[in-house]
């Protein structure tokens, strides 16, 4: 911990640390902005700084996650001094941090789904975060996608407004800590990881990928389940798992060596290579690439002519070609989530998440 702390207290002090994933809001841990927590000199929160560094104790991956998170937000320092102060006063007892209050979560505003033309379009609808999905939207994809195998469309896509297609999962999914604590979180997240991607497994009709930008972590990992996968050339396609102390999900660890090769999809998910939309095409991840100029025009006037084929000729023929392997792709799903629950709680993966962020890598 005293060396995770010393590197963040050194980058906060030269305004080097930043996310590239510009996730800026930690709701989950009820900060209060206003009297005292706005005038924290500089001198105490220097102080507070040094006292990280010479704690003896490890206080815990729950502590870590909240110290970062009031670390980041540079108006809660009397937050950050505060709690340094708790842990230096205490450092030899059990430190319990206070689970957030209920709180109202983002709605269908993240997400759109709209049905026109024979086709169901689910769209992520959060430009400013780069499409980052947060926990609700994970439910809101699984209640969109059970709607839409039911609806009278002959095919679903699923896109991203703006500049990113999705750039994976909001960082406050990891600082959102539940009464039962870390090990309550990252148990259910599994269970919501699994749910999530036997969705898409299990969807019967075609299913489109239009990848409008940059695709990182599960967004590009659950793109093996798809049907087809259009891509502007302006995408790339990114899964920094190892750089996270995590592991891959989405069934990519069986889809991608399939797809790829053994080779090419151990530099993807072990060493975390970055593919161009060329690249990933010739690898056979992306079915076509587009010039972005063109990429909406081409790609929509070529699924509106998919939606008037036979809709129950097209379900038939994906259950033909995909039925064999949906038992094992449930069994390797039900393996990547149990192994990504405990790189959750390792503190491999959090003191990497830390460095990651410090190091301003870009996704």
């Amino acid at each position: 911990m005293a060396g995770v702390a010393g590197r963040l207290a050194r980058l906060w002090c030269s305004g080097a640390l930043s996310s590239p994933l510009q996730v800026t809001r930690f709701p989950a841990l009820q900060l209060h902005l206003c009297g005292p927590a706005m005038r924290a000199s500089q001198k105490d929160f220097e102080n507070a700084l040094n006292q990280v560094k010479l704690l003896k104790k490890d206080p815990g991956n729950e502590v870590k996650l909240k110290l970062y998170a009031l670390y980041k937000q540079e108006t809660a320092r009397r937050n950050y001094v505060d709690l340094v102060s708790s842990l230096s006063a205490s450092s030899e007892s059990s430190i319990q941090v206070t689970p957030a209050a209920d709180r109202k979560q983002p709605g269908s505003d993240a997400l759109v789904v709209t049905s026109q033309d024979g086709i169901t379009t689910i769209t992520l609808n959060r430009p400013d975060k780069k499409n980052a999905l947060t926990t609700q939207m994970y439910h809101d994809i699984i209640l969109a996608l059970e709607a839409a195998s039911k609806d009278d469309s002959a095919i679903t896509v699923l896109t991203g407004n703006g500049d990113y297609y999705c750039s994976g999962n909001d960082l406050t999914n990891f600082t959102d800590i539940p009464p039962g604590g870390v090990e309550e979180k990252a148990r259910s997240g599994a269970v919501l990881l699994r749910d999530f991607v036997d969705c898409f497994i299990d969807f019967p009709k075609p299913l489109v990928a239009v990848v409008n930008g940059p695709a990182v972590g599960i967004s590009v990992t659950i793109l093996g389940l798809f049907d087809i996968v259009y891509a502007t050339d302006r995408a790339t396609f990114h899964t920094p798992f190892s750089h996270l102390g995590q592991s891959p999900e989405g069934c990519s660890s069986y889809t991608f060596p399939k797809i790829m090769g053994p080779s090419k999809a151990t530099e993807m998910l072990v060493f975390g290579k970055k593919l161009t939309a060329r690249e990933a095409c010739t690898q056979g991840l992306v079915t076509e690439v587009f010039p972005d100029s063109t990429f909406q025009k081409e790609v929509w006037v070529r699924l509106k002519a998919y939606s008037k084929l036979p809709p129950n000729a097209m379900r038939i023929s994906k259950q033909v070609i995909r039925n064999t392997e949906k038992e094992k792709l449930h069994a390797i799903n039900a393996e990547e989530s149990n192994v990504l629950r405990e790189r959750w709680l390792s503190d491999e993966c959090m003191n990497a998440v830390v460095s990651f962020l410090s190091k301003k890598a870009k996704l």
